[in-house]
Formats: structure tokens, C-alpha cells, sequence
């Protein structure tokens, strides 16, 4: 793909519950009034069978699901995603804003479930074209307070559905620690990528960091624009 001039593409990463949903369509709306074409997805879903996909690997009826077919699964709808949605609206110059990558995958499955972060980037290879996004907003925040927010919400949702999203909220303390720690790994590795925001603070305190972080890593030429004029 012609790097010149294509769209960005940003990722909202962290634990469910803190506030990546929120964040992002905040982002959105700020880059849409800037006079950008953005597109927000998700993983997994953002497309039809994205969205088959997603009501078998979060649904609490498949806790039965084994490590591998779940890695298996989220490879499968990223790898439709990204060929179906992301490459061609970033070829149309439009940017991609999407709740969770492959980061996911390797801190989920790769460090939750134990299957290890070089299967998951060796998978993320050979399906995803070794694709990367230009900027990681890595939101981080007290883990157990996110996951029972995080079960609150999904609890509340399956009141209007035949089905619920709670099947990784069942999960124990020593799986979102080792969530976690992969998620950290992954910012050590990856500082040109992946930013660590506090996400604890006040909903417009946290956006304006995420926008000051968009502005610097992405949109250096508008944010020196912008300060000259202040």
C-alpha cells in the first residue's frame, strides 16, 4: 500500500471496562471535525462474519471453547477484517479507529491463556500481512475495578439479548494478570507504537491526553500549525 497517501490506523487496547469504546468514538468525532474521514470498527466483528464470529468467542455458552480454536477464531475474523475493511478504507485515505488488534490477541490468548506471544505474532504474520497500526492508545487502569465494571455492562446488555459478552469476565485474577503483563510486555517493546494512557482519571481529562498523543505521533504538522496561531 502506498504509504503517502494513505489513511492512519489507530488501536484502542486494553482491559474491558476501561473505557475504550468511550474514547474512541470521542477521538472520532474530534478528527471528523478536523475534516477527516474516520471509520470506527471493532474485533472482534466490523464485518458480517466478524460479528458471527464475535457471538461464539465472547458468548458465555461457549466457555468450553479450547485456547487454540479461540486464538483460531480471533485470527480468522481480524484476518477478514483487515482485508474486507481496514487496507481498503485506508487506501481510500480514510482513518481507521478500531477497539482492539492483534495486541489483543497476544495479551488475551497469547499471555492469558498461555499460548505465547511468538504464536500469536507468527500467526499475526502469515493471515495479517505483518500489518501493523501507526498508533497503539493503550489504556490502563485498576483491574479489578474494570472487570467488574466490565461485568456489570455486559450483565446489563444481556437483559435486551438472547445472549451475553461475559465469557472473558468469567475468567480468574491470575488470567487478567497475565493480561496484563503481556500488555505491558508489548509497550516496553513497542515504545514507538504503543502508548500508555492513565485511564483513570475524568472521561474529557483522559480524551485530551489521547488527543495530544494523536496530535504529536500523528498530526505533527497541524499541532505546530495550531500553536503558532495560539
Amino acid at each position: 500500500m502506498p504509504h503517502r497517501h494513505r489513511g492512519k490506523f489507530i488501536t484502542f487496547e486494553g482491559l474491558d471496562g476501561v473505557g475504550k469504546s468511550t474514547q474512541l468514538e470521542r477521538l472520532a468525532k474530534h478528527l471528523r471535525e478536523r475534516g477527516l474521514n474516520v471509520i470506527t470498527t471493532r474485533e472482534p466483528g466490523g464485518t458480517t462474519l466478524g460479528e458471527k464470529l464475535r457471538s461464539v468467542l465472547l458468548s458465555s455458552r461457549t466457555s468450553g471453547l479450547s485456547p487454540l480454536a479461540e486464538l483460531a477464531l480471533m485470527f480468522a475474523d481480524r484476518a477478514q477484517h483487515l482485508d474486507e475493511q481496514i487496507l481498503p478504507a485506508l487506501q481510500r485515505g480514510a482513518w481507521v479507529l478500531c477497539d482492539r488488534f492483534t495486541d489483543s490477541s497476544e495479551a488475551y490468548q497469547g499471555g492469558g491463556r498461555q499460548i505465547g506471544s511468538e504464536n500469536v505474532l507468527q500467526l499475526h504474520r502469515i493471515l495479517c500481512h505483518d500489518f501493523q497500526p501507526d498508533l497503539t492508545i493503550l489504556m490502563m487502569s485498576d483491574m479489578a475495578r474494570t472487570v467488574a465494571r466490565a461485568r456489570r455492562r455486559n450483565v446489563a446488555q444481556s437483559k435486551q439479548m438472547q445472549d451475553d459478552e461475559n465469557r472473558f469476565e468469567k475468567e480468574n485474577r491470575a488470567f487478567y494478570e497475565r493480561v496484563l503483563a503481556a500488555y505491558v510486555a508489548i509497550a516496553s517493546r513497542e515504545p514507538e507504537r504503543v502508548v500508555q494512557v492513565d485511564a483513570t482519571d475524568a472521561i474529557p481529562k483522559v480524551h485530551k491526553k489521547i488527543l495530544q498523543i494523536t496530535e504529536e505521533r500523528l498530526m505533527p504538522a497541524q499541532r505546530g500549525a495550531r500553536e503558532k496561531t495560539s
